[in-house]
């Protein structure tokens, strides 16, 4: 395996442990209980994702605590937005503003995530022997959970905002209501909104 699929995998390990603190975060900002129960259940997927990196690691020969410049950047980044939304809930303004940025920092947060995760099945490809199996038994493991995690949080995110702005919004977002874990499927969710209103 050469240094920078380990590099990856640093990074997926760390994006996963900031998970956790940003769904955690984000669950002290949330207003809608539509939305608190969804994150409630992330949360759970995604510590299961960090106990499957450590899998991924044990079967891998990696030591899951080597930090790399690079995981030392996601270590920051995923500090920065849990700063954010303690931040915006610390901040006077209402609570729907704090459950904004904990929206849009999901976002960011499983943005990456999930590009992780397509990188490291593109890996797997690539791959040969029990270097092979394992990367692909971890992707199988987690690949739908998280473009629920991507999409389905980018349409509650969308119609929060639209909502804030006083604009009719369907909530929950039609990508929650048709269950969506394809980008075509996200796609067609958000231009059947109109008709959901």
């Amino acid at each position: 395996m050469n240094d920078q699929v380990k590099e990856l995998l640093y990074q997926m390990l760390e994006t996963e442990l900031g998970g956790v603190q940003v769904y955690t975060h984000a669950l002290q900002c949330v207003v809608n209980p539509e939305l608190e129960e969804e994150w409630t259940e992330y949360l759970e997927q995604t510590q299961g994702h960090v106990e499957i990196m450590r899998d991924l690691f044990d079967a891998l020969g990696l030591d899951p605590e080597t930090q790399t410049p690079g995981r030392r950047v996601v270590h920051h980044i995923g500090e920065s937005l849990v700063q954010a939304m303690q931040k915006a809930k610390s901040s006077g303004a209402p609570p729907e503003a704090a459950e904004l940025v904990a929206c849009e920092c999901v976002v960011l947060a499983e943005t990456k995530d999930h590009s992780n995760w397509e990188l490291l099945s593109r890996c797997a490809e690539e791959a040969k022997g029990a270097e092979k199996k394992a990367m692909k038994a971890a992707v199988e493991a987690v690949e739908d959970q998280e473009d629920e995690h991507l999409y389905h949080s980018k349409g509650w995110c969308r119609e929060l905002w639209i909502q804030s702005l006083g604009m009719p919004a369907v909530l929950p977002p039609p990508e929650e209501e048709k269950d969506v874990k394809t980008a075509i499927g996200a796609a067609r969710a958000e231009k059947a909104r109109e008709e959901m209103l």
